[in-house]
């Protein structure tokens, strides 16, 4: 794992589907472009689904890990 520094963490543990992503697409607005965010999930889906998110909109998923049923993601937004 590299040694990022987020701008903003947003924690959805024991949230499910499609909670997860509702809140990242909230974050992500109110971070600045360019901005990195931090993702802390329990859901599996959101192995599936934060990638779609990322491609679909044009953010930039610079890493993803699993920890012990944690799910870790660090999103950079997409330049305006």
């Amino acid at each position: 794992m590299t040694d990022y520094t987020p701008d903003a963490v947003l924690d959805a543990s024991g949230l499910n589907c499609p909670e997860p992503v509702m809140m990242l697409h909230q974050q992500v607005r109110a971070l600045a472009a360019g901005g990195l965010l931090k993702v802390i999930a329990t859901d599996p889906s959101t192995q599936r689904d934060i990638p779609k998110f990322c491609t679909f909109l044009g953010h930039q998923l610079l890493e993803q890990q699993e920890q012990a049923g944690t799910y870790l993601y660090w999103i950079r937004k997409k330049a305006d």
